[in-house]
């Protein structure tokens, strides 16, 4: 699947001029010279566009330029060597122009002009052989009865001045020159026939059905190389390759064990180095997880896709920066919440296509070859709508901003160490949860429940409080349960887990305010390990201390009161032990409780009765 992705990205962008199609070339054109049937030239008609262009003094100004058109590929030898669909006047005409004369002559010292239109005749004949289209006979007619040494004075090549010798030309029939010579369908057709044999045949290759295309074409012996891989080499590594013995079948030797064609071969290549690699134009389509390199492609020659999926999945865009992204963003987390993604406006505002593929490949080096590690493909609207569906999953109160991928992954690493790789694996499964809207990796649970007890000296981040909130209510989402946790304090949740974790931030604040002075240990530090695996064993312990605290109040009947409510609600004891996912629960609940009493915004949850009794006691 992935080879013929990447062949069909190839031909996607060659439509739209971002690549070169196999075995053709970008050949800047000036004018067009219209045939009659004959083969006469009835006309030269200028094909140059005019630009607007800054002077150096600021001033706008006017030049035309010449039109790039997607030609046969042109010869790169220095000695005469004449193109099929020549552009070039030496070659079509075999006339030389003298400037101070103003005449034509097919006279020069080396007879360059000759040869030139003899070689040019030569190919260009052979090459038309067998192929029958109106322009197609009308340019056969033109080589046929065109004679350099009878056409000195011809009145349309002389009204081009000292011009010829620098313009590009194209042909068509006269009357019709929106259809040009080089872009009729039989030309293209039989010339990337004669571009893939040529090639074959200079390399010595087999000729088979193709694995990708089907058709029996030649096949590639070695495949070309990719660049840009993280890890890889300078030099590149290839995709597909075979170098020993024990690798062979039925006597192939190299990639014609692959089976796959030449032309085949070269699309995906470039497609592929096109992703990873970019251009003066084009940024590439790729992110980078420690050694782990992911390339994205939407089948679309819409930059728009690109420019979404990298927002959405790694938190930055170039066509969406600053105020749009956000906004972007906060329309995505919007229709999230409401259930479905309303399409109808990024497709009114962006014109998006929610039925096109898009795919997520993740490449990793492997000595001189790729090891592709995942290859992930969805229709654009269903990434849209997970990566919404996740974005509203991950958001908890203290947190403004959507969960970017790279964020999820420093959250999984303690702040001290020095390391700072994580499992591939675990970031492979993360993001398929994102694409599919399937449950996050058990190991993304344990990860952060852990490190959340074993950073007790830090404060719990709203990222790791979001992910451990999203993994919890997906799993209870897809197991057809109803979800517990909410992105604010939830006065309403009974759930044993959750009341301990609140209750262990209340207990941490009344130390607090109890205390007169900087404390340098609290009970976080002492007792948060413990009391979330627990808290049967630890809270009694807490309720002692927390009496002691409680002298220290001046007006102490708001926590006596907010305590003893959620004792209430635990009728009195304490769960012994605690699952993976009620430790989750219960940091989940220690972090809002907390983010509850740091930010009176956020306490609308909390009763008017409970507020006043917390202003009349002066707790602020």
């Amino acid at each position: 699947m992935l080879i013929q992705a990447l062949s069909d990205y190839y031909d996607t962008l060659a439509e739209a001029g971002k690549v070169l199609p196999q075995g053709y070339s970008n050949v800047k054109i000036h004018q067009c010279i219209c045939l009659t049937p004959e083969g006469q030239i009835d006309a030269i008609i200028d094909l140059q566009i005019s630009e607007q262009i800054s002077t150096a003094k600021g001033k706008i100004k006017e030049r035309l330029v010449p039109r790039n058109e997607l030609m046969p590929q042109r010869t790169e030898k220095s000695a005469i060597d004449a193109n099929i669909i020549e552009h070039r006047p030496l070659y079509l005409f075999g006339l030389n122009y003298d400037k101070e004369q103003g005449t034509f002559s097919t006279e020069d010292k080396t007879g360059k002009a000759q040869k030139s239109h003899q070689a040019f005749v030569k190919a260009n004949l052979a090459f038309l052989e067998g192929l029958d289209s109106p322009v197609v006979n009308a340019f056969r007619a033109f080589i046929e009865n065109w004679h350099p040494e009878e056409e000195c004075s011809n009145s349309h090549l002389l009204a081009l001045g000292k011009a010829y010798g620098n313009y590009g030309y194209a042909f068509c029939l006269s009357g019709f020159p929106h259809l040009l010579l080089h872009n009729d369908a039989a030309v293209r057709d039989k010339w990337s026939k004669q571009y893939a044999s040529d090639k074959a045949a200079t390399q010595g290759a087999v000729v088979g059905q193709c694995a990708v295309s089907g058709q029996r074409e030649p096949v590639a012996r070695i495949h070309g190389k990719i660049k840009g891989v993280s890890g890889g080499l300078a030099t590149g590594a290839v995709l597909i390759g075979f170098n020993n013995p024990s690798e062979n079948s039925y006597g192939n030797e190299q990639a014609y064990n692959s089976n796959i064609s030449e032309a085949v071969m070269k699309k995906y290549v470039e497609a592929l180095n096109y992703l990873l690699n970019g251009d003066a134009k084009h940024r590439a389509q790729k992110a980078t997880l420690d050694d782990l390199t992911v390339a994205y492609w939407v089948m679309s020659p819409r930059q728009v896709y690109n420019d979404l999926a990298e927002l959405l999945m790694f938190g930055e865009s170039q066509s969406f920066p600053g105020e749009q992204a956000e906004q972007v963003l906060a329309a995505l987390l919007r229709d999230a919440k409401e259930g479905n993604i309303i399409m109808d406006r990024l497709c009114s505002s962006q014109g998006i296509d929610p039925q096109v593929d898009f795919y997520l490949l993740g490449l990793k080096p492997n000595s001189s070859r790729l090891s592709v590690k995942f290859l992930y493909r969805r229709k654009f609207g269903e990434f849209l709508y997970n990566i919404a569906r996740h974005q509203l999953d991950m958001q908890i109160i203290g947190l403004t901003k959507p969960v970017q991928l790279w964020q999820i992954k420093k959250t999984l690493l303690s702040p001290k160490s020095t390391n700072d790789k994580v499992n591939p694996a675990l970031m492979v499964k993360i993001m398929e949860a994102m694409l599919y809207g399937t449950r996050y990796p058990s190991f993304l649970l344990a990860t952060l429940v852990r490190r959340v007890k074993t950073d007790i000296d830090l404060e719990v981040d709203p990222i790791r409080a979001g992910v451990i909130k999203a993994c919890i209510n997906r799993n209870a989402r897809l197991s057809g349960k109803k979800e517990e946790l909410g992105m604010g304090l939830d006065l309403g949740n009974n759930n044993p887990a959750y009341l301990c974790g609140r209750l262990f931030a209340v207990l941490e604040s009344l130390q607090w305010r109890a205390s007169e002075t900087q404390l340098n240990r609290t009970i976080k530090d002492a007792y948060f390990a413990s009391a979330v695996a627990n808290p049967a064993l630890i809270f009694p312990k807490l309720i002692m201390l927390a009496h002691n605290h409680l002298k220290k109040l001046k007006k102490p009947i708001y926590f006596e009161r907010l305590i003893g409510g959620i004792i209430d609600c635990l009728q009195g004891c304490f769960p012994g032990t605690l699952s993976l996912e009620e430790q989750g629960e219960f940091i989940v609940g220690y972090y809002q409780q907390r983010e509850a009493f740091f930010n009176r915004n956020d306490d609308k949850q909390l009763d008017d009765k409970q507020l006043k009794e917390e202003q009349d006691n002066g707790v602020k």
